[in-house]
């Protein structure tokens, strides 16, 4: 082997290595990328919060809040399953939006509404720890 081919192998294996040190796997995070990304769920979880609170997704003063303080009785871990007030199987997000219509006397929000999104992060933190049960009444 030449020495010009020997120096050229040696530089590919060293790129080689450089790169393959700087590459990621998409299942590892930093502790500053968790941090991070804990950060913006908990200020989502907020909005959610506040919105649960307040009487502004309906019409007539009422919240979330009054019928489920804390997001209690929403059980979201039981989602997606059939409920008898829309007769079909639903997602929490469904259901969310047949309490805005009806208790609240609001207007539904999109699916991927910033609203929705805050709402279902609050529910669902408000249930952190308790086993997924779709389906379960």
């Amino acid at each position: 082997m030449s020495m010009r081919l020997g120096f050229v192998i040696a530089g590919a294996v060293a790129l080689a290595a450089v790169v393959g040190a700087l590459v990621v796997r998409a299942d590892e995070f930093t502790k500053e990328d968790l941090a991070r990304w804990e950060a913006e769920f908990m200020t989502v979880v907020k909005q959610g919060r506040e919105l649960w609170t307040s009487g502004d997704l309906g019409t007539n003063g009422v919240a979330c809040a009054q019928c489920h303080p804390n997001a209690a009785n929403t059980h979201p871990e039981t989602y997606p399953k059939f409920q008898k007030q829309l007769g079909r199987v639903i997602a929490i997000r469904d259901m969310i939006n047949w309490c805005i219509m009806n208790p609240l006397e609001g207007k539904a929000l999109a699916l991927d509404d910033r609203k929705m999104v805050a709402l279902e992060a609050y529910v669902n933190h408000e249930r952190r720890g308790v086993a997924l049960a779709p389906g379960k009444h």
